[in-house]
């Protein structure tokens, strides 16, 4: 499968704290991460909050300026190009945001919302030829045409979602973000913007890195799963190794922490501030340590898992110590 989007060393640093005379710290939001999307493939990205998933999503559509790393999407290096350089290259990514209420502009009519990145990238000629490709969308989407004049507020969370993807879906984009898209949705609409995502990546070939909280929803549309934890990459493989084969203690107790295995719920480690994602970052040495049922003083709360491999499948990846058995 061709690369599409590649990072290398990717990080961004939030200052934290510091005052007139005191030196500030940094919250390492993203923390050196390597990740590939192929081309029509679709990448789960899963961690607690605060574990740096959104941030990461932003900082490869360049929503957000990394600190240090290197984006390239497509074969262009995207990092330090200008906006004017990197304008031809946003038709190609586009994003969907987890919240379908605020993502849509109130004072705009789906009519406008549609057309406003068809105008912006100059894709069609205004009049009929604009008009058809705006009705092409919502056909993609299931929404009918007589929907044009009506405002967001007229919509419920579901068919919102849906005009948001076909706003996303206007440009013609090979690789798009979806950032939560189903975590605001209940859960009967969820199943449907899912099987939605899976119909139009069949049909337009389109990549997707899918941000979410919810295994079971990722292991449903995901090719491969990346579980983030502290802004570090911590495990990576197919959906189905991850799900039949993880090794990551983390990547474990998230699994034993789906719905419905309550027994394994109530073993998960307790979530504080002390030992929260965000703030484990800025520690030496693995930043699950403090929360590991295998960490080991000494070694895992002084020097960071280089990735490895298992021996039987070079592209499950993991960054670990002391890796648990399958």
């Amino acid at each position: 499968m061709k690369p599409l989007v590649q990072t290398e060393k990717l990080g961004k640093y939030y200052p934290r704290g510091g005052g007139l005379f005191t030196r500030g710290t940094f919250t390492r939001a993203v923390d050196g991460v390597d990740l590939t999307v192929g081309t029509g493939e679709t990448v789960g990205l899963v961690g607690e909050s605060g574990s740096g998933k959104s941030t990461l999503g932003r900082l490869i559509l360049r929503l957000v300026e990394p600190s240090f790393g290197r984006v390239t999407f497509d074969g262009h290096e995207i990092t330090s190009l200008s906006a004017r350089e990197l304008q031809p290259l946003r038709r190609r990514m586009q994003i969907i945001f987890q919240d379908p209420y605020s993502s849509l502009n109130p004072r705009m009519t789906v009519r406008d919302i549609l057309a406003e990145p068809l105008r912006i990238h100059k894709l069609t000629a205004r009049g009929s030829e604009e008009e058809g490709r705006i009705v092409e969308l919502l056909k993609r989407v299931g929404m009918r045409p007589e929907i044009l004049d009506r405002y967001p507020h007229e919509f419920s969370g579901g068919q919102r979602q849906r005009l948001g993807i076909a706003r996303s879906l206007a440009v013609q984009p090979d690789f798009i973000v979806c950032d939560e898209p189903v975590s605001a949705l209940d859960v009967s609409i969820q199943a449907q913007i899912v099987n939605l995502l899976l119909d139009l990546q069949e049909e337009l070939g389109v990549a997707y890195l899918f941000i979410s909280h919810d295994l079971r929803v990722v292991e449903h549309i995901s090719h491969r799963v990346v579980v983030l934890y502290a802004g570090h990459i911590v495990e990576e493989a197919s959906a189905e190794r991850l799900y039949r084969g993880a090794i990551h203690p983390y990547t474990r107790t998230l699994l034993a922490a789906v719905p419905g295995n309550e027994a394994a719920r109530r073993a998960l480690p307790v979530l504080t501030d002390a030992t929260s994602p965000a703030r484990a970052a800025e520690e030496d040495g693995c930043p699950y340590f403090p929360r590991c049922p295998s960490g080991k003083p000494g070694t895992c709360d002084v020097t960071m898992p280089e990735m490895s491999v298992t021996s039987d499948d070079t592209n499950h990846r993991f960054a670990c110590h002391f890796p648990e058995s399958p």
